[in-house]
């Protein structure tokens, strides 16, 4: 059966995410705060979907397929009626938020999960503005949504487990990858961005070095593998012990910002340095070390060619 989905909000946001499920098949309504408004947005999407197709962005045909399966609703209660799965992406105020999940729970279905895309508000706090709060949670897409590949999942303490999983189910089949974290603050994504941020901005108020020599490192250094291997796979291929070592220097001078994790130092105590030992964070086969080389190598080489490719980002 073909997934019903509406989306509340038919922003920049809001309306990638509207592509993003409609390409993949689902029925979409837009909704927003007028008619009107949900109609312009909607034609937009449909507008900028050529020009992706145009450009190579998006597959040939997307626009017809956005045709057939996106509709503007002339209400939030319209786009939310029969819908199995309802996307809220309005502005990050709780009290804009809390008003149209209200609105929301009031002409869904009982059983219609809800998902709220916020990057910063705390999804059991919003949950309080849900009827059957079991069916609530956060599913947090990046911008631009239409080409960032990754969602986080978000559920508070009463969303049910099958929930979350229909969730996964339901982004997985746009294509999309999935994270599930737990409702703190900030969840995972921005206090990992934003430990980066705050880190880079000591360096520009130390003198140690201008905010294009950061973007420069960051890009052609560390950065340059996070397409490919997360913080902790690229730690064990490293070796655990270098990294321990490593905050040991650090701590020459930030001895409390640069602390040894524990579970870093307890790995290295039992013996686990990553791929060189066949455990760490990961435990990746020693025998595949090889294999995983080669897979990293190749990706480096494939991806400085794409850079390359592309050119310069036209940021002077």
């Amino acid at each position: 059966m073909t997934q019903k989905v509406a989306i509340v909000g038919s922003g920049y946001m809001g309306g990638g995410i509207a592509q993003v499920l409609a390409l993949s098949g689902a029925t979409v309504a837009l909704s927003d705060v007028s008619a009107e408004i949900a109609e312009k947005n909607y034609d937009r999407l449909i507008s900028e979907s050529r020009e992706f197709v145009d450009a190579g962005l998006f597959p040939t045909g997307a626009t017809e397929t956005l045709e057939k399966n996106l509709v503007a609703a002339a209400s939030v209660e319209e786009a939310v009626a029969d819908a199995d799965f309802i996307e809220e992406a309005v502005p990050e105020v709780l009290g804009i938020k809390n008003d149209i999940l209200a609105r929301i729970c009031a002409a869904a279905r009982p059983d219609a999960i809800i998902g709220s895309n916020t990057s910063t508000i705390s999804i059991g706090e919003m949950a309080k503005a849900v009827t059957n709060p079991e069916r609530f949670l956060g599913v947090h897409f990046s911008n631009p949504s239409p080409f960032i590949p990754g969602v986080e999942i978000i559920p508070h303490a009463g969303t049910a487990e099958a929930v979350v999983a229909t969730v996964r189910e339901i982004v997985h089949s746009t294509g999309k990858q999935t994270a599930v974290v737990k409702d703190v603050t900030g969840f995972a994504l921005n206090r990992l961005q934003y430990a980066l941020f705050h880190e880079a901005t000591q360096l520009v108020e130390e003198g140690v070095a201008t905010p294009e020599d950061i973007d420069t490192l960051v890009r052609t250094t560390f950065g340059f593998r996070l397409p490919f291997f997360g913080p902790f796979a690229i730690a064990d291929m490293a070796g655990l012990d270098v990294y321990n070592f490593c905050y040991k220097s650090l701590q020459t001078d930030f001895p409390e910002r640069f602390a040894t994790p524990k579970i870093l130092s307890d790995l290295v105590d039992a013996g686990k340095l990553g791929t060189k030992t066949g455990a760490g964070f990961l435990d990746v086969p020693a025998e595949r070390t090889p294999e995983l080389i080669a897979y990293r190598n190749r990706a480096y080489v494939l991806m400085q060619k794409l850079i390359e490719d592309l050119g310069p980002a036209p940021l002077g």
